[in-house]
């Protein structure tokens, strides 16, 4: 999945999908149940009448995967829950929203559902297919993983909050959530406005202060992959990587647009084989580049641990 599927023409107009006025809210009588994913979880079920409060609107501030599924097959709804967990996982950079394509007639003809489960990322209001039928967790880890580059190439880099407390939580006094890390705050607003530059800027700020700050540290290099990628045409990126393979800043370009298509096994890899095939300050440069690709993704990432193990030999 690559950025650019997120504003292809033909997509479906989500917005169009607005239920007509009357709809009761999503946990009313007839809707489906909200439970399935547990309190304090970022996964739960929908309806066509909380589509677009579920789906349509939070699709514009943070990532949303639609899993569709059918009451009349119970194992689409298992293979559902399963991908449920994994989402939770993600601790609420991505939210997971389950539909029973039976109750929504309306929205799984608009969707085009040809089998469940059925599963989509939705990132402002336009949704670009995942895959059909039951994949395993690492398959499942892998599509969210491509939705969260996507989201971050399309500046979507809000967190979803989660639904209801927790079970140690249930029995105390409600909090509100969290404030927001006022750090951050002149970054993320130039980041919500395509200010990449900006971003940089702001975000740079916080990393001198805090040199050791994880978070920190990986808003600045997204931010300036968005900044190194603004106005490129990723075909041609990759094309003119492919036409000159000694030619660093072309494959430093194309390591960008590989991770912001999802490609990031294919970006470290392209940067760790040019490692030892330059030297002096391109290898450095290299190197640079790698480790601010790293915080991009982010250090729990298991591909960025084992890519740190190959360029330590690359290197030495």
């Amino acid at each position: 999945m690559s950025p650019e599927q997120f504003s292809r023409p033909g997509a479906i107009d989500l917005s169009a999908l607005r239920p007509p006025t009357g709809g009761g809210p999503v946990g009313t009588a007839g809707a489906a149940p909200t439970g399935g994913g547990g309190p304090g979880t970022y996964s739960f079920d929908t309806t066509e009448q909380g589509f677009q409060t579920d789906v349509v609107e939070p699709s514009m501030a943070h990532p949303v995967v639609l899993a569709l599924w059918s009451s009349r097959a119970p194992a689409s709804r298992e293979a559902v829950d399963q991908l449920s967990r994994v989402a939770d996982s993600y601790e609420g950079r991505v939210s997971l929203v389950r539909l029973d394509i039976d109750s929504s007639t309306s929205l799984a003809q608009a969707l085009q559902v040809r089998a469940v489960p059925y599963v989509l990322a939705v990132l402002r209001g336009q949704p670009v297919p995942l895959f059909e039928g039951s994949v395993d967790e690492e398959q499942a880890r892998q599509a969210l993983d491509q939705v969260i580059q996507a989201a971050v190439s399309n500046g979507v880099t809000g967190t979803a909050p989660p639904r209801g407390a927790g079970p140690a939580e249930a029995t105390a006094e409600p909090e509100g959530e969290p404030a927001a890390d006022p750090r951050f705050a002149d970054g993320d607003t130039a980041m919500e406005s395509g200010d990449y530059a900006g971003a940089v800027a702001a975000y740079r700020k916080v990393v001198e202060n805090s040199p050791g700050d994880a978070e920190a540290a990986a808003r600045l290099a997204q931010a300036g992959l968005l900044q190194r990628t603004d106005g490129v045409d990723l075909a041609e990126a990759r094309t003119a990587a492919a036409e000159r393979p000694g030619d660093l800043d072309a494959q430093l370009l194309a390591a960008d647009v590989d991770v912001l298509g999802g490609h990031v096994g294919d970006a470290f890899d392209r940067v760790i084989t040019l490692v030892p095939r330059v030297f002096g300050n391109d290898r450095e440069r290299a190197r640079q580049h790698l480790l601010e690709l790293f915080d991009a993704v982010g250090a729990d990432d298991s591909r960025v641990a084992d890519a740190r193990r190959r360029l330590a030999s690359a290197l030495f």
